[in-house]
């Protein structure tokens, strides 16, 4: 079975393991303490396709956000099929920050906005809304969802898996074209 191979990036703290343990049913005894990512988490699993009638592998690359890892992130990006930015939208310096992440994982590997996903996350006691973040124009062409895991977490995941169906039908038209041209 084709894995698509999903990077989630951000800012440090910004709740990319929460989410990369929730979207694949993965439990740790954790206490709720922040411990920050080594590197990169690989998670593999299986999800649903929206209308549940075929299975999606998933391999989701939890990614550090410490630049101390930057040597690392051409190795990360090889063969990637998505890229997810998550950012907390409490923290005012993370929308700034984005942009970084943007310019250093999308620009490069050319990725059709299909292959994109912001996700302001919500941490418990968040003061923001779910209204129009300030965010940079190469940003507001990107998808954009609103996490909260303690109110409304099947939506999260509903988002992904709609987000992973249009990774897919990119990669699925890109296939083709390859292909036509090989024929011509």
């Amino acid at each position: 079975m084709f894995k698509a191979k999903i990077l989630f990036i951000g800012p440090s703290e910004s709740g990319k393991t929460v989410l990369a343990n929730f979207l694949s049913d993965t439990t740790e005894n954790v206490g709720g303490e922040y411990r920050p990512t080594k590197g990169v988490r690989i998670l593999e699993f299986e999800t649903q396709a929206e209308g549940g009638r075929t299975t999606r592998g998933v391999e989701l690359w939890d990614c550090s956000g410490d630049f101390k890892f930057e040597s690392c992130w051409p190795a990360i990006m090889k063969d990637s099929c998505g890229v997810v930015i998550i950012f907390n939208p409490d923290v005012k310096s993370h929308l700034k920050e984005i942009e970084t992440w943007h310019s250093m994982f999308i620009s490069p590997q050319s990725l059709q906005e299909s292959q994109c996903l912001l996700i302001a996350h919500q941490k418990p006691g968040s003061e923001v809304e779910n209204g129009r973040l300030q965010l940079a124009s190469s940003l507001n062409k990107l998808q954009l969802i609103h996490s909260n895991l303690e109110e409304e977490p099947e939506l999260v995941r509903q988002g992904f898996i709609r987000y992973l169906g249009n990774v897919v039908k990119a990669l699925s038209e890109r296939r083709e074209q390859e292909e036509m041209s090989i024929i011509t």
